[in-house]
């Protein structure tokens, strides 16, 4: 039953992840479109930023439940005491992220805390799975390889971070005067960057899903 539950949740993962992304990715079209109104904009925009907390909470969760998932089918072996430290500085994180949704922002504080943990989690990750990859520390391959590619998960989650911060006041000016040709040209160009970004987490999360099916050692 532990290992069919540990399974079904890291199975959620994948389907929230990559299900969230795409209706985040579809609305996006509605958003730049310069065609629709400012009120299908606002609400395109609603439903973008919505829809993405569910890939921003599969992010986060992916480490826990698939530690959880290792340690249930035996490939690792944790102290319980350390699994439970994992889900609880991981649950705390998820409910900073949240915060900063709920809050658009939740405050310069919240919002650094989030950008830190994301940063100390891209370092710690990159080195686990590198160390684990050169054979350095005991972890099976597929697991050293899922972390690199969560690692890489993380790094293009900040890029696209980064990719929209231009966008930000090119929103406000559009729901408070209108859309203009400037802004525009802003928003989309913005859009299609991280649309670039977020087609390669596409490809980054379904190969640590065959990795996590194919179990190299």
């Amino acid at each position: 039953m532990v290992i069919a539950l540990a399974t079904l949740l890291h199975i959620l993962i994948l389907v929230y992840w990559l299900g969230g992304d795409l209706g985040a990715f579809y609305s996006s079209f509605f958003l730049v479109d310069p065609a629709r109104g400012v009120a299908e904009r606002a609400l395109a925009l609603k439903i973008l930023n919505a829809v993405d907390m569910a890939p921003g909470t599969a992010l986060i969760l992916a480490l826990p439940t698939g530690l959880t998932l290792a340690c249930a089918t035996s490939w690792l072996l944790l102290p319980p005491a350390a699994l439970v430290a994992v889900w609880i500085g991981h649950l705390v994180w998820l409910a900073l992220a949240w915060v900063v949704h709920l809050r658009h922002g939740g405050g310069a504080i919240v919002r650094r805390a989030d950008t830190v943990i994301r940063w100390a989690m891209l370092a710690l990750l990159a080195v686990m799975g590198g160390l684990g990859a050169a054979r350095l520390v005991a972890l099976p391959l597929f697991i050293a390889l899922k972390m690199l590619l969560l690692a890489a998960c993380v790094a293009a989650g900040l890029l696209v971070r980064h990719q929209l911060v231009p966008m930000i006041p090119a929103i406000r000016m559009m729901l408070t005067s209108g859309p203009t040709p400037a802004t525009d040209v802003v928003i989309a160009d913005a859009i299609a960057r991280a649309r670039v970004v977020v087609l390669a987490i596409w490809v980054l999360v379904l190969g640590a899903a065959f990795l996590g099916l194919w179990k190299p050692q």
